[in-house]
């Protein structure tokens, strides 16, 4: 499976936003985040305009046809926009820095709803069980505000007033 972008831009890119890569990272290493990192783009296609170019067999979100940017300009069906590919960079080194941290499991039952220790009492105002799957994982899924930052302008526009009767 094949990452956005490359190894050469991935370095590239980390070292011009001041990132350091850990001691001793291999190409391997910066390769296996960088899939990992493209996964988490990846994620963001219900959100995306347009559709998948190749159809249900390609193996990532983008390219896409008739997809346009949050006011209406076309994206060629044969591009990945940069800052797509820019925020698997910046997911790509999370993972790489902090494995599994943009792909948290949720486990319900671990939830506590009161807490006693001594005299001090504590009751959460909502626990796991509380909470439907969605909500759980929405609950979950980090927000990394660089990566929204780089996305938005390919995501369907949200109208809030709009309501459909």
């Amino acid at each position: 499976m094949a990452g956005y972008g490359d190894i050469a831009g991935f370095t590239a890119y980390a070292t011009a936003a001041g990132y350091v890569f850990p001691d001793g990272t291999s190409d391997a290493q910066k390769t296996a985040a960088l899939q990992r990192g493209s996964l988490v783009i990846d994620r963001y296609e219900p959100k995306f305009t347009g559709m998948r170019t190749g159809g249900y067999a390609q193996e990532r979100a983008w390219p896409r046809t008739g997809a346009t940017t949050y006011y209406g300009e076309a994206i060629p069906s044969n591009v990945i926009p940069d800052p797509i590919v820019n925020a698997a960079y910046e997911a790509a080194f999370l993972e790489l820095t902090n494995p599994g941290s943009l792909s948290p499991v949720v486990t319900g039952s671990s939830t506590v709803k009161r807490e006693k220790v001594g005299q001090l009492e504590v009751e959460y105002q909502q626990t796991a069980t509380d909470l439907t799957p969605a909500e759980l994982a929405a609950l979950a899924t980090p927000v990394v505000t660089v990566i929204d930052g780089l996305l938005w302008p390919f995501l369907v526009p949200s109208i809030p007033w709009a309501l459909v009767v």
